[in-house]
């Protein structure tokens, strides 16, 4: 097996495991919102990603000895406070899933501002060095759409969990957030090859794979517009 097929193999079963592991999540957490009988489990459901993303920053902190305490801090609070967790886990299923998107939105939107880089050009910045005119209006554009895409999610989860029966909201957060979202990657793509030559083209896999590597050498850092 040559090394450019067994690393393209690897990819394939670590992007394979993530999707695993996202639609698992998404599963159990339409089950634990929409179960009848609130109890521990549905809470520990409800506030793993949020302790598993802490306890990354934590590790990786430059003051791992300091957060990693205050990590187990907090979770010693949550534990002393499972008997309100268990009450009003829903409420922490709203805050994880409106949360996201609302941040994503501010990351995104917060780079359309004068005199900053939009977050796609910034991508596409890695993957292709200087943009063509094409290109930056074309990413500055798919930044806004990004940004109204989350903004209409987060907007969209907090009418449905204030006025839908649980049932509902659930079912959009959850059994339709990664349908969504892959038509959304797939519409932008579209988009993309639409309106832009062969050259100027990047997959989303290759953007964020980019994104990655040069946010682990500290590249990655926001930028503004000369």
């Amino acid at each position: 097996m040559s090394t450019s097929l067994a690393t393209r193999l690897g990819q394939a079963c670590r992007w394979g495991f993530i999707g695993v592991l996202a639609v698992g999540y998404a599963l159990l957490s339409h089950l634990s919102a929409t179960s009848a009988t609130h109890d521990l489990w549905g809470a520990v459901v409800a506030v793993a990603p949020m302790l598993g993303l802490a306890f990354l920053m934590a590790w990786r902190s430059d003051r791992r000895g300091v957060m990693l305490p205050l990590w187990l801090a907090a979770c010693a609070l949550l534990y002393v406070s499972r008997d309100w967790l268990i009450t009003h886990y829903n409420w922490v299923f709203l805050l994880e899933h409106a949360g996201t998107y609302s941040l994503l939105c501010a990351s995104f939107g917060l780079t359309l501002r004068h005199g900053e880089t939009p977050m796609i050009s910034r991508f596409a910045s890695l993957l292709q060095g200087t943009l063509s005119p094409a290109l930056r209006a074309y990413t500055r554009a798919a930044t806004w759409a990004w940004t109204l895409y989350f903004g209409g999610i987060a907007g969209l989860s907090v009418l449905l969990f204030w006025l839908a029966p649980v049932q509902v909201w659930s079912a959009f957060a959850y059994l339709l957030g990664i349908p969504l979202l892959v038509l959304m990657f797939a519409g932008e793509y579209a988009a993309r090859c639409h309106v832009l030559p062969a050259a100027d083209r990047a997959g989303p896999l290759e953007a964020i794979r980019a994104y990655r590597q040069a946010s682990s050498k500290g590249t990655a850092a926001p930028c503004k517009q000369p």
